[in-house]
């Protein structure tokens, strides 16, 4: 069983928690990696884009100019896609970009990012993330006690939404933040981290209380 020093507020050791073996030890798989982010950004795409075909055009009910002696090539419409104003070759129409990925699958893969970044040491616990009002300047000076104000992308996962937390965070556009995936309640995916939050995270800031509510969600 791994061990993480935990922080407080000022960057200074206050104690260790236990991270079981289901997460520390867990083999990060390229592939179920690959196919969860895919997953996961084709399922926010919202598929509404919608272009016109020739026959959606207004206009053009007529030949421009008579068949033959003209000079020009034959021509059917003034609406025919290689026109100015005229309809779309091959359109695209509103889909459904929605993958299907179980949730074995899914699991194994966030297991396995969050287990590599483990290994590397770059998760840093800390006892709570809490600010008296919401400013950016708190959020920074915490970043900053942490030894963490130049780190190009950090995760901070929170054990509920905060919004005092959340604004204090808001500003900084090298910070996510998120809440930990919890058991029998029903998931924000706007607040919930996903997979590729944690992959492309350069170091993981995650509260005392967030740690525990994600090994017992995913060791269930």
């Amino acid at each position: 069983m791994a061990q993480l020093e935990v922080k407080n507020l000022q960057g200074k050791a206050v104690g260790k928690v236990d991270v079981v073996d289901a997460i520390a030890k867990a083999e990060p798989s390229s592939a179920l990696l690959h196919r969860a982010v895919v997953a996961e950004e084709a399922n926010s795409r919202q598929g509404t884009q919608s272009a016109k075909t020739r026959s959606e055009v207004r206009g053009g009910g007529r030949k421009p100019y008579r068949q033959k002696k003209t000079g020009n090539a034959r021509q059917g419409s003034i609406r025919s896609p290689h026109y100015r104003h005229g309809g779309m070759a091959l359109a695209v129409k509103p889909r459904d970009y929605d993958k299907k990925v179980n949730k074995k699958e899914r699991r194994a893969a966030i297991l396995g990012a969050f287990a590599a970044h483990l290994t590397a040491g770059n998760v840093v616990a800390v006892d709570k993330i809490a600010f008296d009002a919401p400013k950016t300047k708190n959020a920074q000076a915490f970043l900053a006690a942490l030894g963490l104000s130049e780190t190009r992308r950090i995760l901070v996962v929170l054990p509920q939404y905060d919004e005092v937390a959340y604004k204090s965070f808001r500003n900084l556009p090298n910070v996510v933040v998120r809440t930990a995936p919890s058991v029998g309640e029903t998931p924000d995916k706007s607040v919930t981290f996903s997979t590729r939050d944690v992959l492309v995270a350069h170091k993981i800031v995650v509260a005392q209380d967030a740690l525990a509510k994600m090994q017992e969600a995913w060791t269930k």
